[in-house]
């Protein structure tokens, strides 16, 4: 998460130990499990040194014999980011490493800013990569992409049986590059080719409307840095469509919401709570023991 976040990337000194120790132990390869055994067990310094000898050796066996006989060669850098990987996903399902792709990724999702296209999609139950909506004024939208156009291909990568996610990082690139689609219409019998420029893509996390006199409808897709900001901004609209009277009542919808931001979290659950803690965190280090709560003022809007 961003510095905005309970989440602090871990400082650079601790990444390199976290790498050394293991790289270390692997290049020496198929030597070290055999001299660790000929180690007398009593004179191993776990307690000394603080680190369980016998598991670095498996790790270290582990490592030369998958360099060793997997059935294909893979590199270094891989095996250990697979690693920190599965230290972190070991942890809890909310706990996870992010290289520096991954956290330019998540950079760009909780900015609600990006190079790309500007089209929302989503994959149909036969595995197709469709279009729900093009986002407006964006490449997309100029190019005359339509809901239910099916992406077939992009650039030279076919999308039959690529994951979503990995689709849409083929189509996020820097502003002013080039991408090529194969688009499938509704209802045409051969694909076309288009050929767009990226742009930087702005998204919004929050939509609304007007259900019935009194009623209105809020979803939050993501909470990102400007989501307190453009909710605040919704409800003033709800309110403003609804003759300027307060709403009887408001649907909230954070249905598949992946999560974001805590501290935009915080913002949306201050606009409905007058008073009283809202959130708070709690670890082994000081900074990490937070605590937020409502501000003491009126609402200005009540609900039924």
């Amino acid at each position: 998460m961003p510095a905005s976040s309970s989440f602090h990337p871990a400082p650079r000194r601790l990444r390199q130990l976290a790498v050394s120790v293991p790289l270390s132990l692997a290049l020496l390869g198929g030597g070290l499990p055999a001299v660790a055994e000929e180690m007398p067990r009593e004179t191993a310094p776990t307690q000394a040194e603080g680190l369980p000898l016998d598991e670095l050796r498996t790790f270290a066996e582990v490592f030369e014999r998958i360099k060793r006989t997997y059935v294909d060669e893979v590199d270094d850098r891989t095996l250990l980011k697979n690693a920190m990987r599965g230290m972190l996903e070991g942890l809890d399902p909310h706990s996870s490493y992010l290289d520096q792709q991954d956290w330019q990724d998540l950079r760009e999702n909780t900015d609600g800013e990006f190079g790309g296209i500007g089209i929302e999609v989503g994959m149909e139950d036969d595995g197709k990569l469709t279009i729900i909506a093009p986002i407006d004024d964006t490449p997309a939208s100029r190019a005359g992409l339509q809901p239910r156009d099916v992406i077939l291909k992009i650039d030279n990568t076919p999308l039959d049986g690529l994951p979503m996610s990995e689709a849409v990082k083929l189509m996020r690139g820097d502003a002013g590059s080039r991408i090529r689609l194969l688009i499938l219409s509704e209802g045409a019998d051969m694909p076309r080719e288009v050929v767009l420029e990226r742009a930087i893509i702005k998204s919004s996390s929050v939509t609304h409307r007007l259900l019935d006199p009194g009623y209105g409808y809020l979803r939050i897709s993501q909470f990102q840095s400007a989501t307190g900001d453009e909710a605040r901004t919704a409800l003033a609209q709800l309110r403003k469509d609804n003759d300027a009277t307060s709403l009887k009542g408001l649907v909230l919808d954070l249905r598949n919401n992946p999560g974001g931001l805590l501290s935009a979290a915080v913002e949306i659950s201050d606009l409905f709570l007058s008073n009283g803690r809202i959130v708070y965190t709690q670890g082994r280090l000081p900074d990490s023991e937070l605590s937020f709560s409502a501000k003491l003022i009126r609402r200005r809007t009540t609900y039924r």
